[in-house]
């Protein structure tokens, strides 16, 4: 049974099938093939899989990205931005890597960031003198940032896919990886921006531009501030956090009267499309998982990696190596469904904090979003910016060098995930 789960599930990816059929299919032909299995388990996993309070939060948060994007609220943050750090060396870049932290706080997706600020600040670029692959590597890389930075939707699915890792906690760990990643990065912008001679805005915002900046963007700076804030203060959920959120972005888009009819309905719409894709994965994930635990491959993996060494940090460096190759081939939300349950008890058993593996294997297959052959955030920005594939895999490399780094930081001192959550008493 599990020749045959393995070999239809790699198979239908070979042929090209979307990933969440191809879970399905693989999980349910291995039912019917191995005879022993009512097959309506494979709908009450599926059900199991979706009926989940947490996972409530990711169709809230999504609807209050696209309302903050309905907004106009992007272009706020862009100017703020460019005031900020527009004028240092390379500062298109640094305004990239800025505005992308500034929207983690409201998206939490690396497509909504790809498609978005990222793409648009990839066209400044480009008409400022940046090299097109560049700008666009770049682009795809920043994207990155906005599953680490809270809120995460993929932190909100590792929770609910493993035990003794809260949302909220694992919200607070990727505050430091996320703030080093946009430092990584703006050290690689730096060293590229000083060898091809990529300079910043002329002049240095004065204090009222500053001051414009800052007022105009505000209303998008609060919202982290209020989910965050709300969490950790007790005052609501995770999941009431991201309908607060939701209505927040609603209540401020009338305020401000940026919405029309149309707008509102264009963004339920698009936030209505992308649930239904996240929730489908989850729910074929959810079947495919299962029969990996109910036919013990965790263990058997578990022993041949124990067998090789019982040392924590090495370890933790092969679940790494093997989830990054992972992140190769299999997009990331499915992946992060399927290998918590493989690997966290592996992780678990030999004494790493949940909170350490739960930020390495997210930032692990967040990187793995802008390495080919999958790499979905590349194909969306080599859309967008009509880029050949192949020469922006190529300009990406240095940055994720940079984001690698991180990734070592964050499997080498447990404390860059765990200090923060630690301190607000989110302890495992």
């Amino acid at each position: 049974m599990a020749k045959t789960l393995i070999i239809l599930f790699f198979g239908s990816l070979l042929l090209s099938v979307p990933v969440a059929f191809t879970m399905g299919i693989a999980g349910l032909s291995a039912i019917f093939i191995h005879g022993g299995l009512n097959p309506l388990i494979a709908a009450q996993r599926m059900f199991a899989g979706i009926d989940s309070f947490p996972l409530m939060a990711v169709p809230f948060f999504i609807l209050a990205s696209e309302l903050m994007t309905a907004c106009g609220l992007t272009n706020a943050l862009l100017r703020f931005a460019n005031a900020l750090v527009g004028h240092v060396r390379g500062g298109l870049g640094h305004v990239n890597i800025l505005v992308s932290m500034l929207f983690a706080g409201i998206s939490g997706s690396a497509l909504a960031d790809a498609a978005g600020p990222s793409a648009i600040v990839m066209r400044m670029m480009r008409e400022a003198g940046y090299e097109k692959n560049y700008a666009g590597a770049l682009s795809a890389a920043t994207a990155t940032i906005g599953p680490i930075i809270p809120p995460s939707i993929l932190a909100v699915i590792f929770a609910i896919s493993t035990s003794g890792v809260t949302v909220a906690g694992l919200f607070l760990a990727g505050i430091v990886p996320g703030l080093l990643l946009g430092l990584s990065l703006a050290v690689a912008n730096h060293v590229v921006s000083k060898r091809h001679g990529y300079r910043g805005r002329e002049h240095r915002a004065n204090m009222a531009e500053l001051r414009q900046t800052t007022l105009a963007a505000l209303p998008a700076l609060i919202m982290p501030a209020i989910i965050l804030g709300g969490i950790l203060f007790g005052i609501f959920t995770p999941t009431e956090a991201g309908a607060v959120a939701s209505a927040y972005a609603l209540v401020l888009g009338f305020a401000l009267r940026a919405f029309t009819i149309r707008s509102i309905y264009q963004a339920f719409a698009r936030a209505a499309v992308v649930t239904s894709s996240v929730f489908l994965i989850v729910a074929m994930a959810s079947i495919f998982a299962w029969l990996l635990t109910y036919l013990q491959i965790p263990q058997s993996l578990a022993e041949m990696i124990t067998g090789i060494t019982e040392n924590r940090i090495g370890i933790l460096f092969i679940l790494a190596g093997f989830a990054l190759v992972c992140g190769f081939f299999i997009d990331t939300l499915p992946a992060l469904i399927i290998l918590t349950p493989i690997l966290g008890p592996i992780a678990y058993s030999a004494g790493i904090d949940p909170l350490q593996f739960g930020m390495m294997l997210v930032l692990n297959l967040t990187i793995g979003m802008i390495t080919p052959p999958v790499g979905p955030v590349l194909f969306v920005i080599a859309t967008v910016g009509q880029l050949k594939i192949e020469s922006l895999s190529k300009a990406v490399l240095p940055l994720l060098l940079a984001e690698l780094v991180v990734l070592l930081l964050v499997i080498l001192v447990p404390q860059v995930s765990t200090f923060v959550p630690n301190f607000f008493g989110f302890a495992n």
